[in-house]
């Protein structure tokens, strides 16, 4: 029979510390402070727009999702909707870009002005 390796038990290796900090997740503040700064953009004119340009892309993407759901299980009627729905989705994300594209170039000539 062997000799066990010194400093090695049947438990494990002794001798050893985990000096591996547990990792943790980043703060960014109380929910509060969070609250306090989304709301005052969703409630400018500027933010209005954009919101409502966000949530148009998540319904269209929905709408989107639930008519691929039924034409793979059978249960649409028209399968011209998803063709339709599909588009409506591709529009949708389409304007949203485009209206983020003006507004940083807007930013950018704002920035760049010499007072």
């Amino acid at each position: 029979m062997s000799t066990p390796i010194e400093g090695i038990t049947n438990t494990g290796i002794t001798g050893i510390t985990n000096t591996i900090p547990k990792i943790t997740p980043p703060t960014w503040g109380t929910q509060e402070e969070k609250a306090a700064g989304l709301g005052e953009i969703k409630d400018s004119p500027f933010g209005s727009i954009f919101s409502s340009l966000i949530q148009n892309v998540k319904d269209t993407d929905a709408e989107f999702t639930q008519a691929q759901y039924l034409l793979a299980t059978g249960q649409l009627d028209n399968p011209v909707q998803l063709g339709i729905s599909a588009y409506k989705a591709d529009i949708a994300l389409d304007l949203l870009i485009q209206m983020r594209n003006r507004a940083l170039d807007a930013y950018n000539e704002l920035k760049n002005m010499s007072v």
